[in-house]
């Protein structure tokens, strides 16, 4: 509504403003602790948004086991546009530091990583991207910030799939961005307008309804994470178990530090390492349902090489440690000695 041509409100047209989705941006930011939020229809027009920041040229290095959207937007949409990507393992900074180049513009963080629950030392890679006059964006979906705060860390940017444990209750598409600067602001808001990725006000509703009760839920999903881990450690007939919060995880040290606690998400392979035996599991399970989407209240599980992580090449799947047997749990809210007893029959 304008008073007169060209004068609005403040709402002139809701692909660019609405009050529901202003009411949500400004929540997500308060919860980071952040200056600016800004909401998309998914996570990957979030995602899609901060890679529209980059110009022909210009050098990504990522994560090597990260979300296969991820990787599927960086090495087919944006690579041919003359963007160059290097996916790296981010355990050792050393090695993260020799990839970097004059070209090197944002360096792409998912932690905990996507399957393998990787826990990689933000304020470690933020010291090298401030070095090299980088931007860090830090994806925190797993984490969300009941658990994780990318921003205190050193990040620029911390990106988010909402639909999973933010908005929590699998009714919902829905990404975010949250930053600092007032010049991404003015960038990254453009590029929300003109491009289109906005959510729907009903959309941004349900998410603000969502994170009423997230401190609630992560509380929930962590306990119950922790009990399941937990058994599978000690099941005779699994090999390994992906959990950070495990003192036998890799990176259970850096987890400790940076994080409050460890989540609910676990991965895992059967002893044997053969991809028969997990589907076999998959299609056992009774209370963890076989479906590709993760943080909701309730259990579900996933098979990443044909599921998340099928547009990842096989080769390069495998070399990043990602099995073609490789379990994912996202364990939900559910009753722990429930969820156990479905894990003790698929698995016999």
């Amino acid at each position: 509504m304008t008073s007169s041509p060209g004068d609005n409100k403040g709402y002139e047209y809701s692909r660019t403003h609405n009050p529901t989705r202003t009411q949500l941006q400004d929540a997500l930011a308060a919860l980071d602790n952040g200056r600016h939020g800004l909401a998309f229809a998914s996570g990957m027009a979030a995602i899609d948004c901060v890679l529209r920041l980059l110009k022909p040229g210009d050098e990504v290095i990522s994560t090597n086991d990260l979300y296969g959207g991820s990787y599927r937007i960086m090495t087919k949409v944006y690579e041919p546009l003359g963007i160059r990507f290097r996916f790296v393992p981010m355990g050792d900074l050393g090695a993260v530091s020799a990839q970097v180049t004059a070209s090197t513009k944002l360096i792409w963080v998912e932690t905990p990583t996507n399957p393998l629950l990787n826990v990689i030392d933000i304020a470690g890679v933020a010291a090298l991207a401030r070095e090299a006059g980088a931007l860090l964006a830090v994806d925190n979906t797993f984490s969300t910030p009941y658990l994780q705060e990318p921003l205190a860390l050193g990040a620029d940017i911390v990106v988010y799939s909402l639909t999973k444990y933010m908005a929590g209750h699998s009714d919902v598409v829905m990404g975010a961005l949250v930053f600092n600067d007032d010049q991404l602001l003015k960038d990254l808001s453009f590029y929300q307008n003109a491009c289109g990725g906005t959510p729907g006000p009903q959309d941004c509703f349900l998410v603000l309804r969502g994170l009423k009760t997230l401190h609630l839920r992560m509380q929930r999903h962590c306990e119950n994470g922790r009990a399941v881990a937990e058994y599978l450690r000690l099941h005779p007939k699994v090999e390994k178990v992906y959990w950070p919060g495990l003192d036998t995880h890799p990176n259970h040290a850096v987890a400790a530090r940076q994080m409050r606690d460890f989540g609910g998400m676990i991965s895992f392979v059967l002893k044997g390492d053969r991809q028969a035996d997990a589907i076999a599991v998959l299609e056992k399970f009774q209370l963890f349902t076989l479906a590709e989407s993760l943080g909701g209240v309730e259990s579900l599980s996933g098979h990443p090489a044909t599921m998340t992580h099928a547009s990842i090449p096989a080769e390069q799947r495998r070399a990043a440690g990602l099995s073609d047997s490789l379990i994912r749990l996202s364990v939900g809210i559910e009753d722990a000695e429930d969820l156990i007893d479905d894990l003790a029959q698929a698995i016999g």
